[in-house]
């Protein structure tokens, strides 16, 4: 997780951020120009960029913390007081309290 200028100290948040309005964007132009070898490789671009767009806040908490948890070697089970330990080990800044609602998130919201 990336500070944010004037924040210190332990977070009891972490902010979805969606740009993938604007990524979808410019992959329909270039699908728009695209020759015909290269459409279905773009057609398959914007369906995965629609569908993730489409993934709930929730949800997109939800990967982030199993991809941190996976950053720092966790294998156990999400729902573990271990999974928050390594949660916060990934992430020093997060609360205790931001570290367990985000992952009750992660167990609620089952890839």
């Amino acid at each position: 997780m990336t500070a944010f200028a004037g924040l210190s100290g332990k977070h009891d948040f972490v902010p979805v951020i969606r740009d993938a309005d604007v990524v979808a964007t410019a992959l329909r132009q270039a699908l728009a120009e695209a020759s015909p070898e290269e459409r279905p490789g773009l057609e398959r671009a914007v369906a995965l960029v629609e569908s993730t767009a489409a993934a709930t806040d929730g949800l997109l908490r939800a990967r982030w913390v199993r991809s941190r948890l996976a950053a720092v070697g966790f294998t156990g089970d999400i729902a573990s007081v271990a999974a928050v330990k390594a949660l916060r080990q990934a992430e020093p800044e997060l609360s205790l309290l931001a570290a367990a609602r985000l992952q009750k998130e992660a167990v609620d919201s089952p890839e």
